[in-house]
């Protein structure tokens, strides 16, 4: 098989979430497990910090890589899902694992992959263990999936948990209420390795502080550490004030990650790398962290987070999904205030809308897509969720393409165009 044969026997074989939604979850770590023993388990040889959480864990995970890459560490990431590229899961210092690789790991455990039967994700997570251990990464950046408890990259003993912060999203699978999933979230923590929570919520705080203290685990609140006092926007950066809290250290930061709820994200990963100094296992000065912050984007090649397609008209594409996202959209355009808005959207099958097309303003123009994914919503149901909400300036199209398209024709200098509501949606963008 070539590479694109190999990828398509992957997806074809293996149930996938894109596809088959939560029909591809398995509530047990069993199979990675016993993958990961047949391979050598080799997410035993090297360090890892572990990162959760509804929103902010992609930004933070690229975050944390760059700084970790420009400290001169030979640094993996794995996250998922990708936009483009089957590879963009896995990364070392930034660059995509070669096509033979992944061919080579396919063809070799062919064989046992069929007896296992695993998932697709428990295959791509076995993979990047394989592939950081054979590359003699010093640190590995490990992103969950869905969850923590059960998530199949929870098998590592990583030396820092990271949890950004709680919403609800993925309700069916990980409970209906933030506690709830909190507790999903929480089963990342591990005994006597120390956790991170970017952002304090009064309901979830509990939780963590009840796992932390069953599991011997210190746990730091990155809100007691770090204050972001003041943020600017320019071109391509936003500029943070941040104040270490209790010896009135003021930094400035710049994040080539754009919107302006990073600052959250920022805070976590400030308080990650200073929890990681204070054990000596790395050493990362503060021009390491200055530099890694600024160069996300370059380092990491970061795709579909708050990214500018074209100036004027702004456009804007986002794979931010939920309640939490669409918040700060509703924000963001407060603030811009432009002349006329195209939201050009497409949402998965499972989720409710109420916190996401709900919140948005009604006298817009609305271009609502499928997608290709056996999970994307169906034409009818955007049609019935339009009606529900009363949006009545909608078309509808089979393909984002030519949503964008339409828009780019209607709009006009001063207008904003927004394309979002899911990771698969904005995957389909051309050229992106």
């Amino acid at each position: 098989m070539n590479y694109q044969e190999t990828v398509q026997y992957l997806y074809a074989q293996l149930p996938a979430f894109q596809n088959a939604g939560t029909k591809a979850l398995k509530p047990t770590l069993a199979n990675i497990t016993s993958f990961c023993s047949y391979l050598g388990n080799p997410q035993n040889n090297f360090k890892a910090i572990h990162v959760a959480g509804t929103n902010g864990k992609g930004s933070s995970s690229h975050m944390l890589a760059s700084i970790f890459q420009e400290a001169g560490y030979k640094t993996g990431l794995y996250t998922s899902p990708h936009l483009k590229d089957f590879r963009e899961r896995f990364r070392i210092n930034g660059d995509l694992v070669s096509q033979k690789s992944v061919m080579d790991f396919v063809e070799e455990h062919q064989e046992y992959v069929s007896k296992l039967k695993p998932s697709f994700f428990e295959v791509t997570v076995a993979m990047a263990f394989d592939f950081f251990s054979k590359e003699k990464v010093d640190i590995a950046i490990i992103e969950t999936g869905l969850g923590g408890r059960f998530d199949s990259t929870n098998i590592i003993n990583p030396i820092l948990s990271l949890i950004t912060n709680i919403g609800l999203d993925h309700t069916d699978v990980l409970g209906d209420t933030l506690e709830k999933i909190a507790f999903e979230k929480a089963g990342i923590i591990k005994e006597y390795v120390p956790v991170v929570i970017s952002e304090r919520q009064q309901e979830t705080s509990p939780v963590f502080k009840d796992v932390a203290l069953t599991r011997s685990s210190e746990l730091i609140f990155a809100q007691d550490l770090y204050q972001v006092y003041h943020e600017k926007s320019h071109e391509s950066i936003t500029k943070y004030l941040v104040e270490r809290l209790g010896n009135f250290e003021n930094e400035e930061y710049d994040l080539d990650l754009r919107g302006t709820y990073q600052k959250n994200n920022l805070i976590g990963v400030l308080a990650a790398v200073h929890v990681i100094n204070m054990s000596t296992v790395f050493n990362i000065s503060k021009q390491s962290i200055n530099n890694g912050l600024s160069n996300v984007i370059g380092n990491t090649s970061l795709k579909g987070r708050w990214q500018k397609l074209s100036e004027n008209p702004l456009t804007i594409c986002d794979t931010g999904h939920n309640g939490h996202a669409f918040k700060f959209l509703k924000e963001y355009i407060a603030v811009l205030n432009p002349t006329n808005i195209h939201f050009i959207l497409g949402f998965a099958a499972d989720k409710d809308l109420e916190t996401t097309l709900g919140i948005l303003p009604k006298s817009c123009n609305y271009y609502l897509s499928i997608f290709n994914s056996l999970r994307s919503k169906t034409k009818e149901e955007l049609v019935k969720s339009a009606t529900y909400f009363n949006i009545h300036n909608v078309s509808y199209f089979s393909d984002v393409n030519r949503a964008i398209q339409a828009a780019a024709v209607k709009a006009k200098s001063g207008d904003f165009i927004y394309i979002g509501g899911s990771t698969y949606l904005v995957a389909e963008i051309e050229n992106l």
